[in-house]
């Protein structure tokens, strides 16, 4: 694949500064020479400046892009859509794409199946593989990754996150985040914060206590501000405390700027700022997709009209507004710019490169997670299965169309069939049977999949033609879960039901019937009902895969690749099993109270004794693990001491496997209710047959703290502890207690 650099930032250098590029810096004017602190060069910049000029920094002038300072050779800034890969060009003022040719990207697996792989260097792999397709596309922002954490399994947007707990966001966030901005591309973490629905998500406003504010929804943003380095943060669309997350001054202002010492730009989500005194005093540094199309506005440029705009500029003029909140803005966007646009050090981009695409197929197959396996149906044996049946429109939809702002266009997505048949070419027969109809459309954006998922047959039809071939099948592979349409892993709405849609409960009952070698793969960024479980002998979660969604599941399928994935959020049995649906606390109007506080899944399976479909952390294997001789190095540690908590870990079967290593602690001695446990260590180990490794934890103070919402600080109290090690949540193989002195 061509490699290219951008030249933008060289070019509007040269051009301002009216001397060579290749002549000494020191004829450059502070602002531009980057042998200058940041700081330093930004303050130069800023005392150039126009009001007005300033001004024009802080809001949008097209749907991605803000402006720059021409005179003075400052370039315009780019974002751009996604987490999961770079979305392709649209037209200036609307959503629909501008129809080039070169815009075709890697999708890369949704967020999910990255914290599904529980392995921070594949995080790094990601965060590196899309910064590289971000530069070649000269983009200066990218607009993820997203963290917010799955508190119902309703959220249309949860495949877009990383799960359920605060622990493994924070580790696995990081290296997504450094990787990707040593591309010269800043990464937007978002939606701060609370943004755990779609379903009234721009009026909602959240109640929740500061306990779980800190505990549970905020430290994978402090992670990704304090250990990730994030340069940019985007506000979330919901209100909390009565104000909007885009313009909210106890969470832009006295915590994420003050507190964590954030030094980045906040950007408003699209559409997300209300109110311009609210964004001047609040926080927002940066305003986006504010209610108009740039077309339909009476008005000689529609993106003056917005509230940080001639709005701002005339409360400005007037002195009914500080400048210094204004200027505090425009030295956080210059550094961005600085730090991004005007980088002239930006490595080489590339894109769609084979390195990208084998990234996306070794995330991916890291990421599947094997829920269940009797008999060991899975992986099926190429020497004994001649005929394999596949089952299910999702063996045959795209799914990197579509879902809201994470949809991609790609030159190339394997489909789940198309992976199987390339795998078992020349080894088995490959038959195929829809099993039933979902959604058809195609069509996103004016980005199409050019597929026709038509189909003239009956349900009853659909379900007996696949039945008919399962009988004569030495195996079955059955693709179904979710897709990206509205009201299922979708951004705008939510979920309606727990349960899988298009009536496939029916068609896997019925297959099951027919053939006993039946393994089920889900594909979906959310945990679904399972009515059918018992009846089914092998159910493995895939995911949202991207470009090479079909290649990865081969892989696992066929042996190639030993799953390892383990879930990053919990299954329960039915809705009621999961905490805000048990209290009634999900979609209540435009007020959402978080009643169940801290305990959020696992966390609430265990204080209440609920037992889970398949628990947080749960993946199983083609090989075996035993755990032994658990310990700790101590009996007790000392308020400024570390405690080092061991476990020997053993491949006890016949294959080479990974194994996620997992370190839970439990306050048996709290004043304030606190959760059976909680995560707070995991390692992954690559083990061959009968191999064993010594996996040890670190247990630092900070790991025992909780929040005290009284007293507003976080604490420790002296007592007993217990650290439970093992294979999941649920798959506790030892403990050992220790006190804190």
């Amino acid at each position: 694949m061509t490699l290219k650099t951008s030249l933008k930032g060289v070019a509007v250098l040269c051009a301002a500064t009216a001397v060579s590029c290749g002549g000494p810096k020191s004829d450059l004017p502070v602002y531009m020479d980057e042998s200058k602190p940041l700081d330093e060069r930004v303050e130069d910049a800023l005392g150039r400046l126009t009001l007005e000029e300033k001004v024009a920094l802080i809001h949008a002038q097209s749907k991605f892009s803000s402006r720059g300072v021409p005179r003075l050779g400052i370039p315009d800034l780019w974002t751009d859509d996604g987490p999961h890969g770079v979305r392709p060009e649209v037209l200036w003022d609307e959503w629909n794409q501008a129809g080039w040719t070169n815009d075709s990207c890697t999708a890369f697996p949704a967020l999910t199946c990255l914290a599904a792989t529980w392995n921070p260097e594949m995080s790094a792999l990601y965060g590196k593989s899309l910064g590289e397709e971000a530069r070649y596309r000269e983009k200066d922002v990218i607009l993820g990754p997203g963290i917010n954490i799955y508190r119902t399994p309703l959220n249309g947007r949860n495949f877009e996150y990383m799960g359920e707990d605060p622990y493994l966001t924070s580790k696995m966030v990081v290296p997504y985040i450094r990787n990707l901005q040593k591309n010269g591309v800043a990464a937007c973490v978002k939606h701060f914060a609370l943004n755990n629905q779609e379903a009234h998500r721009h009026t909602v406003n959240v109640t929740v206590d500061d306990r779980a504010l800190r505990e549970i929804y905020l430290p994978g943003f402090k992670a990704a501000v304090q250990e990730g380095g994030a340069w940019s943060i985007m506000g979330a669309y919901n209100l909390y405390k009565g104000q909007h997350c885009c313009h909210n001054e106890y969470l832009l202002n006295d915590i994420l700027k003050d507190e964590w010492g954030f030094d980045g730009a906040v950007i408003s989500d699209w559409g997300g700022t209300y109110d311009t005194d609210q964004a001047a005093m609040n926080g927002l540094d940066m305003e986006f997709g504010t209610g108009t199309d740039g077309l339909t506005v009476s008005a000689k440029n529609a993106y003056d009209k917005y509230y940080m705009a001639l709005p701002y500029l005339e409360k400005l003029r007037s002195g009914e507004l500080p400048v210094a909140q204004l200027d505090d803005k425009v030295r956080r966007v210059l550094k961005l710019n600085f730090r991004t646009a005007m980088n002239t050090h930006k490595p080489f981009g590339s894109m769609n490169s084979p390195e990208h695409l084998a990234a996306a197929r070794q995330i991916g197959g890291e990421g599947i997670v094997l829920l269940k396996n009797d008999n060991s149906v899975l992986p099926i044996d190429l020497d004994s299965a001649k005929k394999i049946l596949v089952v299910g429109e999702n063996a045959i939809k795209m799914m990197t169309v579509g879902g809201g702002s994470s949809s991609l266009k790609v030159q190339h997505e394997v489909l789940p069939l198309e992976g199987i048949k390339t795998a078992a070419e020349g080894k088995a027969e490959v038959i195929y049977e829809r099993g039933y109809v979902g959604d058809v459309s195609t069509v996103f954006d004016a980005v199409d999949s050019g597929q026709d998922l038509s189909e003239s047959r009956s349900e009853s039809r659909l379900i007996s033609d696949a039945v008919k071939a399962a009988k004569e099948a030495d195996a079955v592979i059955f693709v179904g879960g979710l897709n990206k349409s509205t009201n299922q892993d979708c951004e705008g709405d939510d979920r309606r039901q727990y349960g899988l849609p298009y009536a496939q409960d029916k068609v896997i009952e019925a297959l099951a019937e027919a053939n006993s070698n039946l393994a089920v793969l889900l594909v979906s960024g959310n945990a679904v009902e399972m009515p059918w479980i018992d009846k089914v002998p092998a159910v493995a979660q895939v995911w949202f895969l991207g470009s090479q969604a079909g290649n990865a599941i081969a892989d696992v399928v066929f042996g190639k690749v030993n799953p390892s994935g383990k879930l990053p959020f919990s299954f329960p049995v039915k809705l009621e099993d999961s905490a805000p649906h048990a209290l009634g606390a999900y979609d209540v109007a435009d007020e959402t109270e978080y009643k169940e506080s801290i305990f959020v899944g696992y966390r609430w399976h265990d204080t209440r004794n609920i037992a889970p479909l398949f628990a947080f952390g749960h993946g199983l294997s083609y090989t075996t693990f035993g755990y032994s001789n658990v310990r700790a190095d101590k009996s007790s540690m000392s308020s400024d001491g570390i405690l080092k908590v061991s476990v020997d870990v053993t491949n006890t079967g016949s294959r080479q496997g990974k194994e996620v290593v997992q370190m839970y602690i439990g306050d048996e001695e709290s004043s304030l209710p606190r959760p059976v446990k909680e995560l707070k260590g995991f390692r992954k180990v690559d083990l061959a047959p009968g191999e064993t490794a010594t996996v040890t934890f670190e247990v630092e103070p900070e790991m025992l703290q909780f929040y005290d919402d009284v007293e507003g600080c976080w604490k420790s109290e002296p007592g007993k502890f217990t650290a439970y090690v093992g294979a999941a949540s649920d798959d506790i193989r030892g403990t050992v207690e220790f006190e804190l002195k």
